[in-house]
């Protein structure tokens, strides 16, 4: 029996509230390589933090799950996800600037 490859998909989430300054970033991409999505996350200049990551439909569910409820001294107001192309190749997820 042949099984279908899992539903890959990308997401663009944009985390409001206290994100910057209590170690969200880092809490983000160690939930990112958890569940094993690739992509990114950094702090905007408006105060919010923003992600790309990619994977399967079920790790992605459960990161943004994770992402809601963010590190101890966080608090996360709003999310806004976006679903975004694919990229084909991207490895890791990395903390940018």
């Amino acid at each position: 029996m042949v099984t279908a490859p899992p539903s890959m998909v990308r997401r663009r989430v944009l985390v409001s509230g206290r994100v910057q300054g209590v170690g969200f970033r880092y809490f983000v991409q160690d939930a990112a390589q958890g569940e094993g999505l690739t992509g990114w996350v950094r702090n905007d200049a408006g105060g919010a933090v923003e992600i790309e990551a990619q994977g399967t439909q079920a790790a992605m569910e459960r990161f943004l799950a994770e992402v809601r409820q963010g590190p101890s001294l966080s608090r996360v107001d709003d999310m806004r996800v976006t679903e975004e192309p694919m990229r084909p190749g991207e490895q890791g997820f990395e903390i940018t600037h």
